[in-house]
């Protein structure tokens, strides 16, 4: 695979947590996957790269460290419809306020985690402390489903150079390397700890509100735990 790299701001452009990554999102490209795969890229799409460059220019005008807190790669009807990482319609709306035309339909992941950010201070407070991202920052389908990256042998071989490539981009727009949050079990064990002082792993929004919703005060008051420790 070819080296990646993005633009910067340029002189005169402070650089702020925001230009940065508003540069690596409007830069990321497709990799080479296996046929009968889909790459989604929402930064192709001049609407959803709109609504990113609101949300960081928002929450991101600084150049403060933040705690990476890494997702599996985006999924249809939450970050592949709004480019915002565990972001769906209606969070974009309210409380991010973010005005946006997109159908509202909420998706688990982004449900759990505004109520991670509410209970963690809201919206600025949180933001201020983390950047959510994803550990692939694009997506897959096949067959018009939602396909992780480690879900196909194939996939994981080809994307593998994608993702240590713009993973360590998003490690330098963050920040911090001394800790970094992953979200999901699978997750994490791909990945492993190649890149930062530590890890605190967390089970995925996803499987909590799927497969765990009874305990699901347990899980938030898990993440608030973490997190919170990990942003001191």
């Amino acid at each position: 695979m070819p080296s990646i790299s993005w633009p910067t701001g340029g002189a005169g452009v402070p650089d702020f947590v925001a230009h940065k990554a508003i540069a690596f999102y409007s830069g990321l490209r497709a990799p080479d996957v296996p046929a009968g795969i889909d790459v989604m890229n929402p930064y192709r799409d001049d609407r959803a790269l709109g609504y990113v460059r609101r949300f960081l220019e928002k929450f991101y005008s600084d150049d403060k460290p933040r705690v990476l807190v890494l997702g599996i790669n985006p999924g249809r009807f939450g970050a592949g419809v709004t480019g915002v990482t565990f972001t769906d319609p209606v969070a974009l709306a309210d409380p991010c306020g973010i005005p946006n035309h997109l159908p509202k339909r909420r998706e688990l992941s982004s449900e759990f985690v505004y109520e991670v950010v509410d209970r963690m201070g809201g919206v600025s407070s949180f933001f201020g402390r983390f950047f959510l991202s994803a550990v692939c920052p694009l997506g897959f389908t096949r067959g018009g489903r939602n396909l992780n990256y480690y879900d196909d042998r194939s996939l994981l071989r080809s994307v593998d150079p994608f993702i240590v490539a713009t993973l360590k981009r998003q490690i330098e727009i963050a920040g911090r390397r001394d800790v970094a949050i992953i979200l999901g079990r699978k997750n994490a064990l791909h990945l492993g700890n190649r890149f930062f002082g530590s890890v605190e792993v967390l089970d995925h929004p996803r499987y909590v509100l799927q497969y765990r919703r009874r305990r699901k005060e347990e899980y938030l008051k898990r993440y608030e735990e973490v997190l919170g420790a990990a942003a001191l």
